[in-house]
């Protein structure tokens, strides 16, 4: 996912994206334990786009915290 496609969401999308994520990684990582798991690198797609998501979540957070200053 590129970062303009998360900036059109909205905060609660970016959120309800970050949490579908994690339960996804959570997913990767059994299927990889167990062994089912055929492309290893989707781990760390799925990290990226976690760490992308947070990232662009703090930027409109701090963005509206100086907005109301």
């Amino acid at each position: 996912m590129k970062a303009s496609e998360i900036r059109a969401l909205s905060l609660e999308e970016m959120r309800r994206k970050d949490k579908d994520l994690k339960e996804e990684l959570f997913n990767l990582r059994f299927q990889h334990e167990v062994g089912q798991l055929e492309n290893s690198q989707k781990i760390k797609q799925t990290k990226r786009a976690i760490a992308k998501i947070k990232t662009i979540i703090r930027e409109s957070e701090l963005k509206d915290a100086t907005a109301k200053e």
